[in-house]
């Protein structure tokens, strides 16, 4: 609430913690992370560098440049999903790439603190209107369905807002564009909701949020065959175990599964390993199942919340007199707790790795998942994206 007023027991072979450039600091899970699969697509082609005049001299490539996605964007819960997310049109140019960067900028008007002196708390609230105090999933999907039935989307990057305060956060897609180059649909979001009354967030609040896409052209780092989006969704306690197919094409000599998995809800009707509401303070085992055998088992959960909790006191009126300076506007000992797989402020860490040796024969497979023990009220919101990596 703001505040105002590891056991891998994956089979160790199975994944390994995604190390992305410029995460953030101190992603550790007391287990690991499995994830589920509902549709295959495509790849897109890629394109080739240019040699001029036919030569045979070394390949040309354009001049690195950025895509503009979202300055400074107002997204807020104050009209519902219409406001809390932004779908926009973009284009990558032809393949190849040697790298290839989403960059997140997110502002607050909760903090710094100064803001309160030309933008106070209306009569009666403990917030300025403008200010979201809370910590909201925000994500990033390039080519989101739509409407039932469409091809599952990509989730680029998922991430946890601080408490009320700025954010930078920058995510490798280098192998997901190298696969699907080209122009796309790019859906930021974030899970915003106003507090009418102004006494635990602001009556209006929400979030500036800036998006751009940095993009160097030139070989690339990876043979990439395909990138497969096979799960996104919610896993409840009325969610039937999924299983879907997937077919790797031909040449494939390395298969690699990425998971993003975190756990919410307030369900205080808690059962099994939990420090709090359920599912966001809870432990459950994940099952994962490839071609029908088993893959891993593994319990996803952070234990490095305190490490986004830098006690400052704040030398100004407005505010509380002590805060988290990487979640200003958080309790600091709901900052500092464990959680599901994600911490305050922070990005969902993908848990990713190779799963080559649990393919049966063949181009043509399955994959599943089981989450253990959810209760009602709570949710493990759960995606998983296939990579295809030739020789």
């Amino acid at each position: 609430m703001p505040a105002a007023a590891r056991r891998l027991s994956f089979l160790t072979c199975l994944f390994v913690l995604a190390a992305c450039p410029g995460g953030d600091k101190g992603d550790t899970t007391d287990g690991g992370s499995t994830g589920p699969i509902a549709s295959t697509g495509d790849a897109a082609s890629t394109g080739a560098p240019t040699t001029g005049g036919g030569s045979t001299g070394p390949a040309s490539y354009p001049d690195p440049f950025s895509v503009t996605v979202l300055d400074r964007q107002w997204i807020s819960g104050t009209g519902g999903w219409d406001t809390q997310h932004k779908d926009v049109a973009i284009d990558l140019g032809p393949a190849t790439f040697a790298k290839v960067t989403l960059v997140v900028d997110l502002e607050s008007d909760c903090y710094p603190w100064e803001k309160w002196q030309t933008s106070p708390p209306p009569n009666g609230q403990n917030w300025p209107a403008a200010c979201d105090a809370f910590d909201r999933t925000m994500g990033f999907i390039a080519d989101p369905a739509l409407q039932d039935g469409d091809p599952l989307g990509f989730e680029l990057l998922r991430s946890i807002t601080p408490f009320g305060g700025p954010a930078h956060l920058e995510e490798d897609i280098t192998d997901w564009a190298n696969a699907h180059p080209g122009t796309h649909s790019l859906r930021s979001y974030i899970d915003s909701w106003p507090d009418g009354a102004g006494k635990v967030s602001g009556s209006a609040g929400g979030w500036h949020l800036s998006v751009r896409i940095d993009v160097e052209p030139g070989p690339p780092p990876r043979d990439v065959l395909g990138v497969y989006s096979l799960y996104q969704g919610g896993y409840t306690v009325d969610t039937a175990p999924p299983s879907a197919p997937f077919t790797l094409p031909e040449g494939t000599a390395a298969v690699e599964l990425a998971y993003i998995v975190s756990g919410h809800g307030g369900a205080n009707d808690v059962i099994g390993d939990c420090i709090g509401p359920a599912e966001e303070f809870c432990k459950r085992v994940h099952h994962l199942m490839i071609d029908g055998g088993t893959a891993g088992d593994f319990t996803p959960w952070r234990i490095d919340c305190l490490d986004l909790c830098t006690i400052t006191d704040n030398p100004i009126p407005e505010g509380p007199a002590k805060y988290c300076l990487e979640n200003p506007c958080g309790a600091i000992s709901s900052v500092q707790a464990p959680r599901a797989n994600w911490c305050p402020g922070s990005r969902v860490a993908p848990v990713r790795g190779p799963v080559d040796k649990y393919l049966a024969p063949g181009s043509a497979h399955t994959f599943g998942f089981t989450i253990d023990g959810v209760v009602p009220g709570g949710i493990w919101n759960v995606s998983a994206t296939l990579y295809a990596y030739g020789p």
